[in-house]
């Protein structure tokens, strides 16, 4: 008859069998370990970088010059310049065989964000809210009359929200994204909402309208002056014409 070892003992070397496998293992993956990533002192002397010329390119040169500016020249804006701030939002850019693209990379494509814009003082185009109609590069008004005022009150009276030609407002739908991606999928609205917000101040830099971005507003007197099914507002962009 052949002896074997009791169950319990079979078993307790079964797992230290792979307790040891383990080991072996993350010996190959922890960093710090020799031929793998290794940690290094941060107070060594930094790598000097090439210096950067900020006019090389439109780009650069927006980059550069962009500030933040809460005063506006007495000037409005015109049809055209609006077209281009609210297309580099949200707009399409190239409509492929898998579907449009949009000027903001968006996970999944998943295009939760909305682009509204309060416009007071604008060529041709009388004061009110309108929504940025992305499949028809068309503006839809949703609502008439001047809202500089309303829009600044609900802006915790930063006064160039009452001052501002237009101030573009970008909204969210978050279910879209997260119904895929789940909670991550907010990280990924947020990340979203400020390549269209930069896209924005960028090319409004480019023909000389400036802008700043605002996150401090009381979010449901906002989303009252957009009305229902406009999503939550997370950017209000005031712009205008910057005084020579």
């Amino acid at each position: 008859m052949k002896w074997k070892l009791p169950r319990h003992w079979r078993v307790l070397v079964g797992v230290l069998i792979i307790v040891l496998v383990a080991a072996v293992i993350a010996g190959r993956l922890i960093p710090g370990q020799e031929g793998d990533l290794q940690y290094v002192d941060q107070a060594e002397e930094a790598l000097g970088l090439p210096e950067v010329d900020a006019g090389r390119s439109d780009v650069t040169d927006s980059i550069y010059h962009r500030q933040s500016v809460r005063s506006y020249a007495d000037e409005p804006v015109t049809q055209e310049e609006l077209a281009v701030i609210l297309w580099s939002t949200i707009g399409i850019t190239v409509d492929t065989v898998s579907g449009p693209t949009r000027a903001a990379p968006s996970a999944g494509a998943t295009d939760p964000l909305e682009t509204y814009v309060f416009v007071q003082d604008a060529v041709d185009l009388e004061p009110g809210i309108y929504r940025y109609q992305v499949e028809d590069h068309a503006l839809v008004k949703t609502v008439a009359g001047e809202a500089g005022d309303a829009l600044a009150s609900a802006g915790l009276g930063q006064p160039q929200l009452a001052n501002a030609p237009i101030t573009v407002v970008l909204t969210a739908h978050y279910e879209r994204t997260t119904g895929r991606y789940g909670d991550r999928g907010v990280r990924y609205v947020h990340m979203e909402a400020g390549h269209a917000a930069q896209n924005a101040a960028l090319v409004a830099q480019d023909m000389g309208i400036g802008s700043v971005m605002i996150g401090a507003f009381n979010d449901d007197e906002v989303s009252d002056l957009l009305g229902e099914d406009a999503g939550d507002p997370l950017y209000l962009i005031p712009m205008g014409h910057m005084s020579p």
